[in-house]
């Protein structure tokens, strides 16, 4: 057996998928599906088609991450979490900027599937203020994200990543999880000043990244070749111990299927010459760690 097949091999026996979504548009519109572009994931996504996207992958275990700022989304996919096999932690929304936000968390901690909250999340890609992150209420809120023992999603872009270093610097007590690496430019090919931004991040400590909407990224006609710049940025940068693959599932349906991201990922690290070690580490120890995945 070749060193490749046994890295997938030993890769796919237990392997978490760190980020992935769920929605159902009878109880909550998805407003931001509604562009012609996005028509082909413009329906409804429940735990059973999850389990049909990951049937032989190897995917046992499972990160639910909200889709919308609404704090009554995270109580649902908590209770939802509750009762699944597969969904072993729930990365929730709260709005960081509100003064008892240490009691909001002790909330959601106490509902129905609270036991499964294990971070939270805020859209700031959407914020139109670069700087979002560095504002005074939000940093007191991650404060208090950190003080609940929970692990706070960064969703930028590459041109909020500078406020993010500083914030990241300005939080040390709390873990930072990178969703999407930022979504850098690969459709257009360029590498800076995402890739130096990414070095700076990765240069705390308290932060770890997920290889995962990339594909999203890259154009219609993306190819792993296309890709591999991007993540050897991140191998450098975070090594294969503070990174984990994600699915971004159903999302990841518009430029492929998760089967063909998972494969994808899973070359990569092959061609980057990692071991079988590195490959576990990214398919699941480090979002175990992380994420405090129990079972």
């Amino acid at each position: 057996m070749t060193a490749a097949v046994t890295a997938a091999a030993t890769a796919a026996a237990t392997r978490v998928d760190a980020h992935h979504h769920l929605w159902d548009l009878s109880r909550r519109p998805q407003t931001w599906l509604d562009p012609p572009e996005m028509a082909l994931i413009h329906r409804d996504f429940a735990l059973s088609d999850y389990a049909s996207a990951t049937a032989g992958t190897g995917i046992g275990r499972s990160v639910l991450v909200q889709v919308l700022p609404d704090a009554e989304e995270t109580r649902e996919f908590l209770a939802l979490a509750a009762g699944s096999r597969t969904v072993a932690g729930v990365v929730g929304w709260a709005d960081l900027t509100r003064p008892d936000l240490a009691d909001e968390l002790a909330a959601l901690a106490a509902s129905p599937g609270g036991a499964l909250l294990r971070g939270i999340r805020h859209l700031v890609q959407g914020e139109s203020d670069p700087r979002w992150l560095a504002r005074d209420d939000v940093r007191r809120g991650l404060r208090q994200v950190a003080a609940a023992g929970l692990v706070y999603d960064l969703l930028v872009l590459p041109h909020q990543l500078p406020a993010a270093i500083e914030t990241v610097r300005a939080v040390p007590e709390l873990t930072f999880v990178l969703d999407h690496l930022a979504k850098p430019p690969i459709a257009s090919g360029e590498l800076d000043p995402w890739a130096g931004l990414i070095g700076e991040l990765a240069a705390e400590p308290n932060v770890t990244a997920k290889l995962s909407g990339l594909i999203t990224e890259a154009g219609d006609d993306w190819d792993a070749a296309a890709l591999r710049p991007y993540v050897d940025v991140a191998l450098d940068a975070f090594g294969p111990r503070r990174l984990m693959f994600g699915s971004d599932w159903p999302v990841c349906l518009l430029a492929g299927s998760l089967p063909l991201w998972s494969e994808t990922v899973s070359a990569l690290l092959t061609d980057a010459g990692l071991t079988a070690a590195d490959h576990e580490a990214v398919f699941r120890t480090t979002a175990t760690r992380v994420y405090r995945l129990e079972g």
